[in-house]
């Protein structure tokens, strides 16, 4: 009986802990999955434009095939009716954000709802990557993190002005912003390979 007991215990505890890593995948993954992130505004970007290169910074380029396929089966049906380009496009998102998730190592439940939760830290590198200013961030995090982070910062700003038909340069600053926003988060592990694999 008290292996039973144990056996119980040890399953709660694993699946504690499938909660907790579950939890600090969705927090830290927060700002790609959301109706307003920056994934979805790009993938919206991309269908008004007619141009997937938009969107395919945030794809690893060996995934780069299904996202191209399903853009293109998006766009070649999204303009028969209201309804039709709102089917599409929700079908172009969510491969998108799918896609591009399963690249970082995280699930997907869907795209969350604009307005979701996000961690201030993140909040204010939105808004210190698009002042070219890294000051809403100060206060949110650690002094003693601060070097590091302009690092990174300024590595971001640096790239940021890339050909969005040039692939390379946009995933090279898409590793350069990932592995800012994660270090703005408190995650001081490298991001893999996001840009050049991504």
């Amino acid at each position: 009986m008290a292996s039973y007991r144990r056996l119980i215990a040890t399953e709660e505890e694993t699946m504690n802990v499938i909660q907790l890593l579950r939890s600090f995948v969705r927090t830290a993954s927060a700002h790609c999955d959301t109706e307003d992130g920056p994934a979805v505004a790009d993938g919206r970007r991309a269908l008004e434009t007619g141009n997937v290169n938009i969107a395919l910074k945030w794809v690893h380029q060996a995934d780069e095939p299904e996202v191209r396929d399903a853009f293109t089966r998006a766009v070649a049906v999204r303009d028969l009716s209201p309804e039709a380009r709102d089917v599409a496009d929700r079908y172009f998102l969510d491969v998108l954000v799918r896609v591009h998730r399963a690249g970082e190592g995280a699930g997907f439940d869907g795209i969350k709802p604009a307005g979701a939760h996000v961690p201030p830290q993140v909040v204010a590198a939105d808004q210190a990557l698009a002042a070219g200013s890294i000051d809403p961030l100060r206060g949110l995090v650690a002094e003693d993190r601060w070097d590091e982070l302009e690092r990174r910062f300024d590595r971001a700003v640096a790239l940021k002005g890339f050909d969005v038909d040039d692939l390379t340069a946009a995933r090279d600053y898409m590793e350069a912003y990932v592995a800012f926003f994660k270090y703005a988060e408190g995650h001081d592990h490298h991001h893999h390979d996001h840009a050049h694999a991504h």
